[in-house]
């Protein structure tokens, strides 16, 4: 059954949605007029609710749509880009459009019954923006680190020196801040006080896993699984001991 799912796909200037009742598409601009143009043709003659408006995140893009579209009181569905990816390559779709990559996103939200979940709050957003600035600089802390093992004049030694220090500095001050959000929390700070009594799970681990993750605790493992792109095999009452287990290369 076919019911009134939206997909939206969503790029710097434009957003193209397709509405799966009818089968209709149609481009907006991405900004606020954009906005409560597609508000409008969501529901536009078809006599139904909105079941789901499902996308994909798109770093700042989806952020203000987000909002706009939360305010407005639809069902928000955001989906792993992995996750939507090999749905589209099951389904066949060679064709690579932003039009088709909206009804695609329709589809899948249809047939796999995807449920919509609460858009991340500002806070969160922030977290995001702390988090993946510290990714950057490790990267840059990485690179920096080889060059070491090549430089030979005394001066470019130094520069390079220098340059470890003060990304180190940034990183230091960039997870002060990210626990400063997370303690303003009692929710995110009980949360992350748990994670860090996991044995093996560090500070940073604890963030990134906040920061990607904020439904923790409120999943079940099929969907914690469903947003980071992974696929769960199915219970059977009885497990078959001709079947070899998956590599993990093999899952992902």
């Amino acid at each position: 059954m076919i019911d009134h799912s939206i997909g939206v796909d969503i790029s710097k200037d434009w957003l193209d949605a397709h509405r799966l009742i009818d089968a209709k598409s149609r481009r907006f601009a991405n900004d606020r007029r954009g906005f409560r143009a597609l508000i409008a043709w969501m529901g536009d003659g078809t006599n139904e609710s909105v079941v789901r408006v499902v996308y994909e995140p798109t770093g700042p893009y989806h952020r203000k749509l987000e909002q706009a579209l939360a305010a407005a009181g639809l069902p928000l569905v955001k989906v792993n880009p992995r996750r939507a990816h090999r749905f589209f390559d099951a389904a066949g779709q060679i064709a690579k459009t932003d039009r088709l990559d909206a009804a695609m996103l329709a589809r899948m939200g249809c047939l796999l019954a995807l449920a919509p979940r609460l858009p991340r709050t500002p806070m969160l957003n922030q977290l995001k923006d702390l988090h993946m600035a510290r990714e950057a600089l490790v990267k840059d802390r990485t690179a920096a680190k080889n060059r070491a093992k090549t430089l030979v004049l005394p001066l470019l030694k130094r520069c390079n020196a220098e340059r470890l220090r003060q990304i180190e500095r940034q990183m230091q001050a960039i997870e002060a801040e990210i626990m400063a959000h997370i303690q303003a929390d009692p929710d995110l700070a009980a949360t992350f006080a748990i994670l860090v009594s996991i044995p093996g799970i560090s500070a940073v681990t604890a963030f990134a896993l906040i920061i990607d993750m904020p439904e923790l605790g409120a999943l079940e493992a099929n969907e914690a699984a469903a947003l980071v792109g992974l696929v769960l095999p199915l219970p059977s009452a009885e497990p078959d001991s001709s079947i070899q287990p998956a590599t993990d290369k093999e899952l992902l």
